[in-house]
């Protein structure tokens, strides 16, 4: 910063300002402390920052979800991206892929670079390493934490579950199979919990631990195949909504089977049929993620929060068969 005030004709404290984005500075000596960073190519140590400002902040969030590929975290992803940038802060991200060494390893990481807080989809596994690693405001989002507390941020994955399967018996089905994940899941348990209130005694054929297209599409064969044959398919995911989609092509059967997936996903309503979701709202979930942890990291001390974000269901054509 001396080099770019020498080189400026200015002072230490203007090239600071201009460097800190006050706007106090006159326009022409801006230009002027602009041009010498430019000229000499120079960049702020965050970490000699850091150690200066008395709040300590680097002026980082870390944001760690399933899969940042995935349509729904990276729409998640890009919401809490846009409140940041709002604030002049910058966004660390990971993919977890349901994995909890994964999730210990990239915690500890953020935690290293001492960003001034963690956005956290949990793996299901316990989240003791956080009170031995972590020490900044943490907010979970789409997930319910195990062994940690803090504000969370989920969709009505009970009622949303609950309400798709009632709409399949309001369509005249009895049979109704579940397609679900890992029930080490906040999401699964939630759904087919959902799912069992809904059916009660009638409850049909459940599978569990789907986690990629082919295991949902074998696990769709097998439950038309089945003594009790379903005629129609509550899918808890996308993944095991798309697996199922193309298991009743496969069989010729997508418009005899009635499938209700979810979580909306690309293209969903140019298929044929257009398939009906629950559609979840990602985009305010990670809004509403971003805005709580931006309240902790300012100091706020409230006890923890849980907040519903609410699910719409979509009718299609799948689902009314």
């Amino acid at each position: 910063m001396n080099d770019v005030a020498r080189a400026a004709g200015v002072s230490l404290k203007t090239v600071s300002r201009v460097v800190n984005g006050e706007t106090t500075v006159a326009p022409d000596l801006a230009a002027k402390v602009r041009a010498a960073v430019e000229t000499l190519d120079y960049r702020p140590h965050l970490g000699a920052s850091m150690l200066r400002r008395n709040d300590r902040r680097t002026r980082t969030i870390g944001v760690l979800l399933d899969d940042v590929s995935h349509p729904f975290s990276a729409a998640v992803h890009r919401a809490i991206e846009d409140q940041a940038r709002a604030r002049g802060i910058h966004v660390l991200t990971g993919s977890l892929d349901q994995d909890p060494a994964r999730e210990r390893d990239l915690a500890a990481a953020f935690a290293e670079r001492q960003t001034d807080g963690l956005i956290l989809a949990p793996t299901g596994a316990d989240l003791d390493h956080l009170a031995f690693h972590v020490d900044m405001p943490v907010v979970f989002v789409d997930r319910l934490p195990t062994g940690a507390t803090g504000d969370t941020v989920v969709s009505t994955n009970v009622s949303g579950a609950a309400g798709a399967v009632r709409h399949l018996i309001a369509r005249g089905h009895r049979r109704i199979a579940y397609l679900g994940a890992n029930l080490r899941l906040s999401t699964a348990r939630e759904r087919f919990l959902g799912y069992q209130r809904a059916l009660g005694h009638r409850a049909g054929p459940a599978v569990h631990d789907l986690h990629d297209l082919t295991a949902a599409e074998r696990a769709t064969v097998a439950v038309l195949r089945g003594p009790s044959s379903a005629t129609a398919i509550f899918a808890a995911h996308s993944m095991a909504t798309i697996g199922a989609v193309r298991a009743l092509r496969h069989l010729g059967r997508q418009h005899r089977i009635a499938l209700v997936g979810f979580d909306d996903f690309p293209m969903a309503d140019l298929l044929d049929p257009p398939i009906t979701v629950v559609a979840q709202d990602p985009a305010r979930l990670g809004r509403t993620a971003a805005l709580s942890l931006f309240e902790r990291i300012e100091g706020h001390t409230g006890p923890p929060r849980e907040i519903r974000i609410p699910t719409t269901l979509i009718p299609r054509g799948s689902g009314e068969l």
